[in-house]
């Protein structure tokens, strides 16, 4: 029985027809265009004019991946319109458009349906309902964006495909051992094995082995920020605590840039499914959860730059600098800082040999799939550790579940507790932790636990292990400011009645990183918002609000 799909499922709500008197509302948002048939409108890999409005004719909207392979999603006309969430932004186009009959547009540049959106309610409402839908599509079917060529189980495929799952954008994978394809390509372009994987891109570039800002460059997916803006607030971090920041700031008037080194999310993004978020008595992937954020955020005109890392802080004649480790330097009023934590590593000598392929901090479908009917070990007993467990019971055969106390009732949700004792296959190990990992040529073959009490030693052939074993606060990039640590590394608030104000007047703090904060989802988003209102009295006092470049 074949699977239905949301194009099956939603082919309404993603692809709507307009009324006249509606296509008459956003007639004032663009510009009438005419394009002769057979013209070319939209090219895979390159910036579309904008979101359009079809008033007469007809399109096609083929979905093409690096391979030159062609699917043929939908044909718009009068009364269709043509746009994704890569119209919202002005990133590059992840589909062909072509005109198959002459065709008479209304075309709309992304900051004015971005106007739109909030100017028209209703009809925002539906259209961002469409744009959203119409990505997840291009997800779901596989056939488009840049095609990674290497094993599955390589970790720079693990890698790459993670980071563009957690970025929301479509890929495929080919797998030499079984696809003649992809053995072909690596043949043809004489790859060597520490060159793997290889990426090719829409636009014909072939990448070999690169890192993920490499790739988002080529794909377009971050591009360079003008040194010559100073926005009211520079936002580091987008967990959930700087997607709150980020959307109540936006949509307030300030001109916001949230910058991330990885992807949105955090590391809530990575969360198998969150049951205790107010609003969701179903429960809802954090990958889901965090994506509505960060398409809020977009919605309201922030400027977003993923992956750009920030490496280094200052501040000076009444502005502060923020240095990236591609050279760039982004100028604000003010600063909020949202960096999060970074994952714990074991104290384990050979674990970076299987970090990637063998080793995962988080467990999303990529990993799982890895893991498909063996037993895996998962350390940590954190709502993370639980939520993973949970998830991977329902694709393992056993998970074995070590922490270093007695039981989880100290450290996780108790409705997490009672899913994790309802699953016959999922043991918990108490007074634990590992301390050896075996294998060879980077692959795990087994793995050694002690108990802590009685040092009794326990092995078993097992070739994946997931680590939540909590994180530590990522400042050190904040080692040029006078900002006030404590002895873990976390940033300490002014005082009590400031709790998102730092010592440095104009940079705060929020989430995670903040010494003191609360490790849950639903109180870094809190934080988020609360801490745009302190940025208006600073900014207020500060003089008037530069929106404007400088």
């Amino acid at each position: 029985m074949q699977r239905s799909t949301i194009l099956d499922t939603r082919h309404e709500q993603m692809f709507p027809v307009l009324t006249p008197a509606e296509v008459q509302r956003l007639r004032r948002f663009g510009e009438v265009q005419r394009f002769p048939a057979g013209a070319c409108i939209v090219r895979t890999g390159e910036i579309a004019p904008g979101f359009f409005v079809i008033l007469s004719g007809e399109m096609a909207i083929v979905q093409r991946d690096s391979l030159g392979n062609e699917q043929l999603i939908v044909s718009h006309g009068a009364g269709h319109f043509m746009g994704e969430l890569a119209q919202l932004s002005g990133r590059p186009s992840l589909v062909d458009a072509t005109a198959l009959l002459a065709l008479e547009a209304v075309v709309i540049p992304p900051q004015r349906l971005r106007d739109l959106l909030v100017a028209e309610a209703d009809l925002g409402e539906r259209i961002m309902r469409a744009l959203i839908l119409r990505r997840v599509g291009l997800i779901e079917s596989g056939g488009g964006g840049p095609v990674l060529v290497g094993r599955e189980s390589n970790a720079g495929v693990i890698r790459l495909a993670a980071f563009l799952r957690r970025n929301g954008h479509p890929h495929s994978v080919l797998d030499p051992d079984k696809d003649p394809q992809a053995q072909a390509l690596i043949e043809r372009f004489h790859v060597s094995p520490e060159e793997r994987p290889i990426v090719l891109c829409p636009d014909g570039t072939l990448l070999r082995n690169p890192g993920e800002d490499e790739l988002a460059r080529c794909l377009g997916m971050v591009r360079s920020l003008d040194p010559a803006k100073l926005f009211d607030v520079a936002i580091v971090g987008a967990g959930p605590a700087g997607l709150g920041a980020t959307v109540y700031a936006a949509s307030e008037g300030l001109s916001v840039v949230l910058l991330d080194c990885r992807a949105f999310g955090g590391q809530a993004g990575a969360s198998a499914r969150i049951e205790n978020y107010l609003g969701f008595p179903t429960g809802i992937s954090g990958m889901a959860l965090m994506a509505r954020a960060f398409n809020q955020a977009q919605k309201f005109g922030a400027e977003i730059a993923i992956p750009d890392e920030v490496v280094g802080l200052k501040g000076g004649d009444g502005q502060f600098h923020l240095g990236l480790a591609n050279g760039e330097t982004v100028r604000a009023r003010s600063v909020v800082i949202a960096s999060g934590a970074s994952y714990k590593r074991l104290a384990v000598s050979n674990l970076a040999e299987y970090e990637g392929s063998h080793v995962h901090y988080w467990a999303s479908p990529i990993e799982a799939r890895l893991c498909t009917g063996q037993e895996v070990v998962l350390v940590g007993g954190g709502n993370s550790a639980g939520q993973a467990a949970v998830y991977l019971a329902s694709q393992v055969d056993k998970v074995t579940m070590l922490i270093r106390g007695q039981g989880l009732a100290a450290t996780m949700s108790r409705y997490l507790i009672d899913r994790i004792e309802a699953q016959p296959n999922i043991e918990l190990v108490t007074h634990s932790e590992i301390t050896k990992l075996a294998g060879e040529d980077g692959i795990l073959k087994s793995v050694e636990w002690s108990n802590r009490q009685t040092g009794e030693k326990t092995e078993r052939d097992i070739g994946h292990v997931f680590l939540f074993i909590g994180a530590d606060p990522n400042t050190a990039w904040l080692t040029d400011c006078d900002l006030k640590i404590d002895p873990k590394g976390f940033v300490c608030p002014r005082d009590a009645g400031h709790p998102t104000e730092t010592s440095v007047p104009g940079i705060f703090v929020i989430g995670d990183v903040r010494a003191g904060s609360i490790k849950r989802v639903a109180a870094a988003v809190g934080e988020g918002a609360q801490v745009v209102s302190a940025i208006h009295g600073y900014l207020a006092d500060g003089g008037p609000i530069a929106t404007e470049k400088v």
